[in-house]
């Protein structure tokens, strides 16, 4: 009972989700969430090895990017067949997450975040500079849609925004089991003091390496869904500012919380398009927005409202030990 009350909140947003295409026409509303769903799987990835384990990767839009143009010239260059291109894909971006996760681990705290930044950036180069590859500034046009699964086609707004809905809810469930297991809380105590867990046997570079390749597996996968979904890719999927953007979702949702990449990024994308008239003012409308969540809130809207739940439990406890106390007195 208990249990079904804690994931009371999900299963209403997961209700919500499933109806939503039906009591709206406007496909731009369909195809702005069904972007915010995309992120929000890259935003977990990032959740995992920073809120988690503590190592703040700016190289998740690099990665990100991998998945999509791996995705993208498979299909397009190569006629690889969609479903098999897109299991490539994944298997492209873990190795080279794997790769770079071998050699940036080896520093630690802000040496990690500025050498990711960096491999992130020389990404964006490559993306960039690689024209007969990547087609450069061009990008790649033409990029095939989800093939069919028997019957079930993937060739409307619709039908891709319940795809993405699986691999999301998919990405959460497996989010929920590891981050509540033995491993889930070796990566918090590795968060919490390396060395203490050094101490204690936890063997912490691979621990840390697992966890950055899980990173950049999610990323991926959203890069993977963002370049069959929107058809187009560019070299600005790479660029630094998407990692921030990534970054921004986590902290607002609340980052080393489970349903936070979520509340973040649905929050931040419908708004940002909602405002899109004021683009040019975006930043100081987020900036000191930004700031005060961090000063009010420094765990994000999520981890706000559990610390919020816990006070309020603590208090009525508190209040039922003061009531007893006072029978008793009276006694």
């Amino acid at each position: 009972m208990q249990g079904l009350k804690k994931m009371r909140m999900p299963l209403i947003f997961l209700l919500v989700a499933l109806l939503f295409p039906l009591f709206t026409d406007n496909q731009y509303y369909i195809y702005v969430v069904t972007l915010a769903f995309i992120y929000a799987i890259a935003v977990y990835g990032m959740n995992l090895v920073g809120g988690y384990t503590g190592q703040l990767s700016l190289a998740h839009a690099g990665f990100f990017a991998i998945g999509a143009y791996a995705l993208g010239l498979l299909t397009v260059d190569a006629n690889v067949p969609y479903w098999l291109a897109f299991v490539l894909a994944l298997v492209i971006t873990t190795v080279i997450g794997t790769l770079v996760g071998l050699i940036a681990l080896r520093t630690k705290e802000h040496f990690f975040a500025i050498y990711t930044l960096c491999v992130g950036y020389i990404i964006y180069l490559i993306i960039y500079e690689w024209d007969a590859l990547t087609g450069g500034v061009r990008g790649l046009i033409g990029i095939e849609s989800p093939a069919a699964i028997g019957p079930i086609t993937f060739d409307t707004g619709i039908s891709n925004y319940y795809l993405i809905l699986v691999f999301l809810v998919l990405t959460v469930i497996f989010m929920k089991f590891l981050t509540e297991s033995i491993v889930g809380r070796t990566y918090v105590a590795i968060r919490n003091s390396e060395e203490l867990a050094q101490t204690i046997g936890i063997n912490t570079m691979k621990q840390k390496l697992i966890s950055f390749v899980i990173s950049t597996f999610l990323a991926g996968l959203a890069g993977a869904l963002y370049a069959s979904f929107v058809r187009f890719i560019g070299p600005d999927i790479s660029y630094t500012m998407m990692t921030f953007d990534f970054l921004m979702y986590a902290i607002v949702g609340g980052f080393g919380t489970l349903f936070g990449p979520v509340v973040g990024t649905l929050l931040i994308v419908i708004l940002t398009q909602s405002l899109q008239f004021m683009e040019d003012f975006r930043m100081i409308i987020f900036g000191p927005l930004l700031v005060l969540l961090v000063i009010f809130y420094p765990r994000g809207i999520v981890g706000g409202y559990q610390m919020w739940k816990m006070k309020r439990a603590y208090k009525k406890k508190q209040r039922s030990v003061d009531q007893g106390s006072t029978y008793e007195g009276g006694d």
